[in-house]
């Protein structure tokens, strides 16, 4: 099922059997590296708090040190994703359980942070919208699902799908990718073992092998710190190749509350040099749109011919800064509004 994150909206498929024969693209879990245990965890329960706090964080931390080792999977995601998604494609997560429920959080916070329309960044959870906040653990086993919810989605090749799954042998999104990769959109695997049926059916893989987790198989735990990570990496750094930020700058924010609006007006103060009061008045002439509030102020433009320069480049923001106008009508000067 298609989940529109941001709006709450969803396409319903055919009605979804959750049991149903098992797909032979799924591999025994006994051989899984995130399935085993840690040496010296078997009297786990018997130890103080003191050592368990200790030993729990010191776990997590070596799990995200584990990540630097797919820098450069990591690094090849980012380009061929924002390849696609800067040309008018989507990016489309694909998950059971806490893989994708973390595809879901990372889809519906692009949206204000960068901007976007919602049908731009969308999760497919397996199980549809009730697996977000109850545990449908059956869902992860229909392929059937998987395929429908890839084609009621309208899959295309413009589109990349990052396909999340600890084992990397969920059946419902190795169909999934496999779906996708039929229809040519890009495919990328998000796994934290070697050597898995996903990354097999993938264009690309990142590979966060964590190893064994603190409770043997609780993959909610160092993998899903790594996969969330690994998430906000890939979105953030996509955002930024695509021009959706000035710098560390959040100028694409949507301002749709307080500290929002008072995000925005620190942005525009920070990318011009002005103050916060004439940085209120261009964001309200502006109609909140930061990145047509910094060109009016670093070019001297009114609102219109800002967005003129901005959809000449794009809406990048750099580039509609570094070239001239080729109209110059000033703003009129005033007082930000009461």
């Amino acid at each position: 099922m298609w989940i529109c994150p941001y709006y709450g909206g969803t396409f319903r498929p055919a009605e979804v059997v959750l049991t149903v024969p098992k797909e032979d693209s799924r591999a025994p879990s006994a051989g899984l590296v995130t399935e085993s245990r840690r040496p010296g965890s078997a009297e786990l329960d018997l130890q103080p708090t003191e050592t368990l706090v200790a030993q729990f964080l010191d776990g997590e931390l070596s799990g995200l040190q584990a990540l630097q080792a797919a820098a450069p999977q990591l690094q090849a995601a980012v380009d061929a994703v924002a390849d696609r998604f800067g040309r008018g494609g989507r990016l489309i997560y694909v998950g059971a359980g806490t893989a994708g429920r973390l595809g879901w959080l990372d889809a519906v916070e692009c949206v204000p942070t960068f901007g976007l329309g919602p049908e731009r960044v969308i999760a497919l959870l397996a199980g549809g919208p009730a697996a977000l906040v109850e545990p449908i653990e059956g869902g992860e086993d229909d392929p059937v699902a998987a395929r429908a919810d890839i084609s009621r989605a309208k899959v295309g090749a413009a589109d990349a799908v990052v396909a999340i799954s600890a084992s990397g042998a969920t059946p419902y999104t190795v169909a999934a990718a496999n779906a996708a990769r039929a229809v040519d959109a890009l495919t990328v695997a998000v796994v934290a073992n070697p050597h898995t049926p996903l990354a097999a059916v993938t264009e690309l893989a990142v590979e966060t092998l964590v190893g064994p987790e603190f409770v043997a198989g609780s993959t909610r735990l160092k993998a899903g710190t790594a996969q969330k990570v690994t998430l906000n990496a890939l979105s953030t750094l996509v955002m930024i190749r695509c021009g959706r930020t000035y710098g560390d700058l959040m100028v694409d924010l949507r301002a749709t509350n307080d500290k929002l609006c008072d995000r925005a007006r620190r942005v525009v103060v920070a990318a011009t040099g002005t103050d916060e009061q004439q940085a209120a008045w261009l964001l309200h002439e502006a109609d909140g749109e930061v990145k047509t509030a910094i060109v009016m102020a670093i070019r001297d433009l009114g609102p219109g011919a800002a967005r003129g320069a901005l959809r000449r480049h794009h809406g990048r923001l750099r580039a509609a800064l570094d070239r001239p106008a080729d109209t110059r009508t000033p703003p009129i000067p005033g007082e930000g509004p009461s």
